[in-house]
C-alpha cells in the first residue's frame, strides 16, 4: 500500500504542533491558529479517528505570561518558565476542546519513562486507557523536572516514542517548514520540496540543517531522527507545514503536501521497540559487509564481523550497530564491556577464552535482543 493510502486510512494518529505553530514572532501564543488547530482535531475525532496530540509551546507560554522577551538561558530559568507556561498552556487547550465537545487529559513524560522498561509499559497502558476512554491525551515532555542528563532533547523524537508507545498509524509533525528540500530554502531558492524518503541514508542526514526557530528547539536533524523511529515501528510519518489552513485534513485526505516517510511494512513487538529506542544508546559498533548481510537475514551479531568499536559501554547496554559506510543497520543489548569486545573483535568464539576473562558468549548481540533499522 502506498503511503498516501496508508494516511487515508489511519485510525490513530499522533499530532506533533511545534511551538513555531503555536506562537506568534512576538513569542505570545497564536490564539488564532490554537483555534484552528484543535477545531481540527475535534473533527478528525469525529470522524471515528483516535488522536494524540504532542504539544510545545510550555516555555513559549511562560514568556508570554511573564512578559519576557526570549528564552532564558539557564536550565532552571527554563524549568521555571515551563512550569508556568503548562498551566497556561493546558487551560487554553481544555478551554478550546471544550469548545468542540471533547474532552482532554494531560500527561508529563521524560526520559526515564523510556529508559525504564516498566515504566515504558505503564505509560503505554494509561494513553491506551485515554484512548480508550475517548479522551485525547495531550502530551510534552516534563521540562520542569527535565534536565539535559533525562530528557529526550526535542519534542519530534517525543512524538515518535509517543506514537511507538500506543501503536499509531500515522504521525505528523507540524512545524514553520513545508518538509524536507534538497537544501536550505532560506539561503537556496531552488531547493525542491521532496515529497517522498522511503529510506533515511546518509544523503538525506546531509539535507538537514540546524536549529529551527529562535522560540523552537527542534530542527530538520531531530525530525529525522524521529522519522527513523517511526518507519521502525510502523508508523508513517509526514512532515508539514502547520502554519497551512486545513493542514490535517489534506494530508489524512492523502493529498501530496509536506514530506511523507513510509512505515515499514511490519510493526516492531512492544519489547523491541522499547529496547531499540526507549533505551540510551552507550555505544556504537561497525561490522564489515558480510556481517550486514548476515543480520540482514536474521543472524546473531558474532565479533568476527565487527571492525571498530566506540564508546565506554558495559555488558548489558544498548549499542548501534553500523556499517562501513556509517549507515545504522541495528540496535541491540551488547553482551561484553567496551574493553573485552575490543580484544575478541575480528574473533572466533573460540579465541574467546584466550582474550577475555569472566563469562564467554558465543553472541555479541543475540538476535532476541536486536533490532534491524533497515
Amino acid at each position: 500500500m502506498l503511503a498516501r493510502e496508508r494516511l487515508r486510512e489511519a485510525k490513530r494518529i499522533v499530532v506533533k504542533v511545534g511551538t513555531s505553530t503555536l506562537a506568534h514572532d512576538t513569542g505570545k501564543l497564536d490564539l488564532y491558529r490554537i483555534d484552528h488547530l484543535i477545531r481540527e482535531l475535534a473533527d478528525l475525532m469525529n470522524q471515528g479517528r483516535e488522536i494524540v496530540l504532542v504539544s510545545s509551546g510550555a516555555i513559549a507560554a511562560g514568556l508570554s505570561k511573564l512578559g519576557l522577551p526570549e528564552r532564558p538561558a539557564s536550565i532552571p530559568e527554563k524549568q521555571a518558565v515551563a512550569a508556568i507556561g503548562q498551566g497556561v498552556l493546558m487551560h487554553i487547550y481544555e478551554k478550546f476542546f471544550a469548545e468542540y465537545g471533547k474532552t482532554i487529559g494531560q500527561v508529563l513524560l521524560t526520559k526515564e519513562n523510556a529508559v525504564r522498561h516498566n515504566q515504558y509499559r505503564h505509560s503505554r497502558d494509561a494513553l491506551l486507557a485515554l484512548l480508550d476512554m475517548g479522551v485525547i491525551p495531550v502530551i510534552n515532555e516534563n521540562d520542569a523536572v527535565a534536565v539535559d542528563e533525562i530528557k529526550i532533547g526535542d519534542n519530534d523524537n517525543l512524538s515518535a516514542m509517543v506514537a511507538t508507545l500506543v501503536d499509531a498509524d500515522a504521525l505528523v509533525i507540524l512545524s514553520d517548514i513545508e518538509g524536507l528540500y534538497t537544501a536550505n530554502p532560506a539561503t537556496h531558492p531552488d531547493a525542491q520540496l521532496i515529497h517522498e524518503i522511503p529510506e533515511i541514508t546518509p544523503a538525506v542526514i546531509e539535507m538537514a540543517g540546524g536549529a529551527g526557530s529562535k522560540l523552537g528547539t527542534g530542527g530538520m536533524a531531530t525530525k529525522l531522527q524521529a522519522a527513523q523511529i517511526a518507519m521502525s515501528t510502523g508508523v508513517t510519518m509526514v512532515i508539514a507545514a502547520g502554519q497551512q489552513e486545513g493542514i490535517l485534513r489534506r494530508i489524512l485526505s492523502g493529498e501530496t503536501v509536506g514530506t511523507v516517510f513510509p512505515a515499514r511494512e511490519s510493526h516492531l513487538k512492544v519489547r523491541k521497540s522499547w529496547l531499540a529506542f526507549g533505551k540510551r544508546l552507550q555505544g556504537e559498533l561497525t561490522v564489515d559487509a558480510g556481517c550486514v548481510e548476515a543480520l540482514e537475514h536474521g543472524s546473531s551479531l558474532l565479533a568476527a564481523g565487527i571492525v571498530d568499536a566506540d564508546g565506554d559501554f558495559t555488558a548489558g547496554s544498548t549499542v548501534r550497530v553500523l556499517a562501513e559506510d556509517n549507515r545504522e543497520i541495528a540496535r541491540g543489548i551488547v553482551n561484553y564491556n567496551a574493553q573485552d569486545l575490543r580484544q575478541i573483535l575480528g574473533h572466533r568464539t573460540e579465541d574467546f577464552a584466550d582474550l577475555v576473562h569472566g563469562p564467554i558468549h558465543e553472541e555479541v548481540i543475540h538476535r532476541d535482543n536486536m533490532v534491524l533499522m533497515v
